[in-house]
């Protein structure tokens, strides 16, 4: 039974594969090219059909049509001297066939450009002829020329020559001596100099901002790059959905000779309500709510109220973003912040004051500049003879912000490559019940490989690296300190956990952090994912962590895609347990960790 069950199966499986070759049989089969990326080229072109022929005037059809293919193919890629001979074959069922005498290469030779109606000044027509890029002697493939042609009408129309077209143009085919000599015929126009920008949609954008947006003068010669340019700058303030800038046409041209920019542009609808929310065993719940106005000062500006409901935090948070702030692609956000942290670690009230200044410096590199101020009351923990001894501070912190940030991963809430680095240097000012100065500097990389045709598996790594320069122990406060531990950082192990830790178990913080994770993603459906990783974190007292308080996690979860995002499900174990850790904590949230 079992061997006529496999016997079975292997004629299944034959008829299959039999069925499959009948479905791709090619229309005609190709003779006589021994150039094989030639004959491969050919090969591709060819239709194909569902089945052998049914009679040899359908099997001459076919080898006519795979004639017509091959000639194609040849004329593309510079064989003008071929020889195409459609066939039959004797045998039943009747096959087409084709054989194929390529002759001899033809080459370029001699490329010109001729200008119809006036051309444009000479340094014009150099540039237009230098980057055709056709080689004397190269083959005279059919999509090279084609391809200089186009070059070279773009560049005159981005020399000013905003209404230059291609007019036919004119290629010979020499079989005396084997050549082809293209001439490109191009209608320059005029030299086209723009006015300034004209908003064509009624919105809530004033058009004095738009105007100070835009990267060109009154009088300027024409350039496509510019226009481009302030489509990408109001592209990048997020408060539009759909933004359009082009040149005038001629018959817009005004009585000075210039031409205006036309601008349209679609609002966004104009507030939205973002929920999320997130778990761990550690931290508990947390729910945040943002409300966002877009465009309410009419300068692609964004206010957001934020407000966030959790075991360790409560907060209220407004800022107002103003993107192009006094340049283009400098974004000024100002924000204000009141909260309530309640920690194992300390107890900490107050409100904060920032300005930060954002420059993009290239597409994903980013500069950053900021003040705050911060006044504050914390309840901590103190040694005293050895016994924890309760204190509070009231106090007032002035800190100066720099960051450097660079970004080439594909994606924000789930990258499957590149990578992410970070470096921030904050100094600080403490001043009330106690006065420290000192420097808070930190770093973050994370990285991401991905394997298979798809990236449906992907290794990333993340590290993270940060030190206090002149702030001693116990004298910075305990909110100012470094942890680790939690979703954020060190799974397996609970909010603040790792570390050095008072006589009662509380955590103590420190001036140094280490903290590095290994994680393998893998998609096993369009929806579904799992991972399985190992985070590992140190915190200590000096400068540089003590590697006798390294701690290492390990685990595994399970996401599933939303569409902008996965929603992360993980389960950790501390490997490193000490008095009050848990056998293994849950999280519960959006997007990867990291």
């Amino acid at each position: 039974m079992v061997r006529k069950t496999t016997v079975l199966g292997l004629a299944a499986v034959m008829a299959a594969v039999a069925a499959q070759a009948n479905a791709d049989e090619p229309s005609a089969t190709i003779t006589g090219v021994e150039d094989r990326a030639l004959r491969e080229a050919i090969q591709r072109a060819l239709s194909q059909s569902d089945g052998p022929p049914a009679s040899r005037s359908e099997a001459r059809r076919r080898a006519r049509d795979a004639a017509d293919d091959a000639v194609a193919v040849l004329r593309a890629e510079g064989y003008y001297a071929y020889v195409v001979d459609p066939d039959v074959t004797e045998t039943d069922p009747p096959r087409g066939t084709v054989k194929v005498t390529p002759g001899q290469l033809f080459v370029i030779a001699d490329p010109r450009i001729d200008w119809s109606g006036a051309p444009p000044d000479e340094g014009v027509r150099e540039r237009a002829f230098s980057v055709l890029g056709l080689t004397e002697g190269a083959a005279g493939r059919a999509a090279e020329i084609l391809g200089a042609e186009g070059r070279a009408v773009a560049q005159v129309q981005k020399l000013g020559y905003a209404d230059a077209m291609a007019d036919p143009r004119q290629v010979i085919v020499d079989h005396a001596d084997h050549t082809v000599r293209p001439t490109f015929v191009i209608a320059a126009g005029d030299l086209v100099k723009v006015d300034g920008v004209e908003l064509s949609t009624k919105g809530r954008t004033r058009i004095e901002w738009l105007k100070r947006l835009a990267p060109w003068k009154e009088g300027d010669v024409y350039d496509p790059e510019d226009i481009a340019e302030l489509e990408r700058r109001l592209r990048d303030t997020g408060v539009y959905d759909t933004v359009s800038v082009a040149l005038a046409p001629k018959e817009k041209a005004l009585p000075s000779g210039l031409r205006p920019i036309q601008v349209t542009l679609a609002d966004r609808a104009s507030r939205t309500l973002e929920l999320g929310a997130g778990y761990s065993t550690s931290e508990g719940p947390g729910v945040d709510a943002k409300w966002i106005r877009y465009n309410r000062l009419r300068r692609a500006d964004t206010t957001t109220i934020t407000t966030r409901v959790a075991k360790l935090e409560k907060s209220l948070e407004g800022s107002v973003a103003l993107p192009h702030w006094g340049r283009p692609q400098q974004t000024l956000k100002l924000t204000s912040r009141v909260f309530a942290d309640t920690t194992d670690a300390y107890d900490e009230t107050g409100a904060t004051f920032s300005a930060d200044l954002t420059r993009r410096l290239q597409t994903t590199r980013y500069r950053t500049y900021g003040l705050s101020v911060d006044l504050s009351q914390t309840k901590e923990l103190t040694t005293a003879n050895g016994l924890p001894v309760g204190q509070r501070l009231n106090l007032a912190t002035f800190t100066a912000l720099g960051a450097y940030a660079w970004d080439y991963s594909d994606s924000i809430l789930d990258p499957r490559r590149g990578w992410r680095v970070e470096a921030r240097a904050e100094p600080t000012a403490i001043t009330g019940e106690t006065s420290l100065v000192y420097i808070r500097t930190q770093a973050q990389g994370s990285a991401y490989i991905p394997f298979g045709k798809e990236a449906d598996t992907v290794l990333a790594g993340r590290l993270k690296l940060g030190a206090m320069l002149g702030g001693t122990m116990p004298e910075v406060p305990a909110s100012r300190r470094f942890y680790s531990g939690g979703g954020g950082s060190v799974r397996g192990y609970s909010y603040q956990a790792i570390g050095p830790r008072l006589s009662d178990n509380t955590p103590q913080g420190g001036l140094s952090l280490f903290e590095g994770s290994i994680e393998l993603r893998h998609r096993f459906t369009q929806q579904w994912g799992g991972v399985v990783f190992i985070d590992a974190g140190a915190v200590g007292v000096e400068p540089t962590p003590n590697t006798r308080d390294f701690s290492v996690g390990a685990g595994f979860g399970v996401r599933y895609d939303l569409g902008f995002g996965p929603i992360r499900a993980d389960i950790a174990f501390p490997l490193e347990k000490r008095e009050g850790d848990s056998a293994f904590q849950i999280y519960l949230s959006i997007g990867q960790s990291f």
